[in-house]
């Protein structure tokens, strides 16, 4: 890359923050074109903080997906989240916000003081797909411009993809001028052990819905990769050995389905082929013990 093309070319890092089940994860895979974070109507799906990589001919933007900021629980797992949230804030070139659209209240006020004061904040206000009455768009931007001095704002649904585009020509005015830090094709700094355990937790969330015990985790003791076939070996962690029942299912039909559903999650990912095996393991008190956390791999 020539010395003038350098100049011209823009490279920052975004964090995406707000509180829990706005929609954080599903706007990073919309942005980078690639699912990466994963989802589910469970709030607090992300626990770590999630770096996803998209690159233009005019600007690299390196998007760091965080936990939902949580105000109301204060066990070790969620002051670990906490802390990745505010971490993130602290480094980044941009803030993006995510609120919903027509919903603001005392927890969005809460994240909103944690915004930092000396770099662009942009809000995306998402979920426009759902407001009923449009006519009431315009009164709610007003009323949340007032509360923050936001460089933009940007009304956007990240499960359709309207306004997407627009978020990232606005995020591109405020990036640094400097070199792109990641080649032109990689999507994300997460290795594919991390990517493997966060897409079987996915179905965890996904499939076991309300019956799924908060104190759960995924735990890949091993990863093989020979020639194009990964082999995969996954613990999943629960709480208490009640628990235990409740994953598997009865003759173990659930495990079985939420593993066959990972493990096709898994080869579109990867683009080759997966041999999966879980198992479920009871470790009490890990979502309150800070070294377990750290042993799972949660972010400090």
């Amino acid at each position: 890359m020539s010395s003038e093309m350098s100049k011209a070319f823009r490279t920052g890092t975004l964090a995406i923050v707000g509180q829990p089940n706005v929609g954080k994860s599903t706007l990073l895979n919309r942005l980078i074109g690639q699912k990466i974070s994963i989802t589910s109507r469970k709030p607090q799906t992300t626990r770590h903080r999630i770096t996803g990589i998209l690159t233009t001919p005019e600007c690299q933007y390196i998007f760091v997906d965080t936990p939902g900021f949580q105000t109301k629980h204060p066990g070790a797992l969620n002051r670990v989240m906490n802390r990745s949230v505010t971490q993130a804030l602290s480094e980044v070139d941009i803030t993006i916000c995510v609120i919903d659209a027509g919903r603001f209240g005392a927890a969005d006020r809460a994240i909103i003081k944690l915004l930092p004061p000396d770099r662009p904040v942009l809000l995306a206000i998402n979920k426009i797909d759902r407001l009923t009455d449009k006519s009431k768009l315009l009164p709610f931007i007003a009323q949340v411009a007032e509360v923050f001095p936001f460089a933009e704002i940007v009304p956007l649904s990240a499960a359709k993809g309207d306004g997407v585009d627009d978020l990232l020509k606005t995020a591109a005015k405020y990036l640094p001028e400097a070199p792109p830090f990641f080649e032109a094709d990689e999507v994300t700094d997460r290795s594919e052990r991390f990517l493997a355990a966060e897409l079987l937790r996915e179905k965890l969330f996904r499939n076991l819905g309300e019956e799924l015990p908060y104190g759960i985790a995924v735990e890949i003791e091993r990863f093989e990769q020979e020639g194009a076939l990964r082999r995969i070996f996954a613990a999943i962690i629960v709480d208490k050995a009640a628990h235990k029942s409740i994953v598997i299912g009865r003759g173990g039909e659930k495990l079985k389905t939420m593993s066959s559903d990972a493990r096709r999650d898994m080869e579109q990912l990867f683009g080759g082929p997966v041999y999966l095996e879980t198992w479920v393991k009871v470790k009490s008190g890990w979502a309150d013990d800070e070294r377990a956390l750290k042993s799972l791999g949660y972010d400090q």
